[in-house]
């Protein structure tokens, strides 16, 4: 069956699932889930691969071992295109609407330090500003693991000291529950946004890649 769209029902469930995170209640709304939710994003995804490739649908379980948060259900359910370890294009499903966004969300050490010396260098740096600000003007929001202040080696008048805080970075747009994103064009929407987030990948894979640490 092809992607229609994800339905009311999809909102419904978690809107029930955030006023009642327990696995009594994720058990008796599992069909539920099941159906307006995963059925959906496994089709969107199915669409969506022979352009973006295929995409890894996120378990709704939370891990919980070290967690202040001990509810058991993630709140949303996402999916992710990873070109690289780390690198790749997401979108997401919850009762705030269609989340889509693309980048890297990783942080390992050696990956930091590769991102941080490009957005140092000219050469690579200035055009990573250059696909920034075109993606914020486009309507697109930057987010990513930022520290609060600057990073050890670098000037507060540096000419990219907002880049280089970052220890992650992604492009990102929400879409509020419009009746749309209940149609084929909600499809179309995210194959347009993901799209737009195609030279802020192409940078990354170019300068940050995925991890050669090994895996702990």
């Amino acid at each position: 069956m092809g992607f229609t769209g994800f339905p009311d029902e999809a909102f419904l469930f978690y809107e029930g699932l955030e006023a009642d995170n327990s696995k009594s209640w994720f058990a008796q709304h599992k069909g539920l889930y099941e159906e307006a939710v995963r059925a959906p994003m496994l089709a969107l995804a199915g669409e969506l691969a022979p352009e973006f490739g295929p995409a890894h649908l996120f378990r709704p379980h939370r891990d919980v071992r070290f967690a202040k948060d001990k509810s058991p259900y993630k709140t949303h359910q996402g999916a992710f295109v990873e070109r690289q370890p780390g690198i790749g294009l997401y979108v997401e499903i919850s009762a705030q609407g269609l989340f889509v966004a693309g980048g890297c969300y990783t942080q390992a050490s050696d990956q930091v330090a590769r991102y941080r010396a490009a957005v140092d260098e000219d050469l690579s740096g200035k055009p990573l500003t250059a696909v920034t600000e075109a993606l914020t003007a486009a309507g697109h929001t930057l987010g990513g693991e930022r520290l609060k202040t600057r990073p050890r080696g670098f000037g507060d008048d540096h000419p990219r000291i907002e880049l280089l805080r970052h220890k992650s970075l992604y492009a990102g747009r929400r879409f509020d529950p419009e009746p749309w994103v209940s149609t084929p064009e909600a499809r179309v929407r995210v194959a347009e946004t993901w799209r737009d987030f195609a030279p802020l990948l192409d940078w990354l894979c170019t300068h940050v890649r995925g991890s050669e640490l090994p895996r702990r």
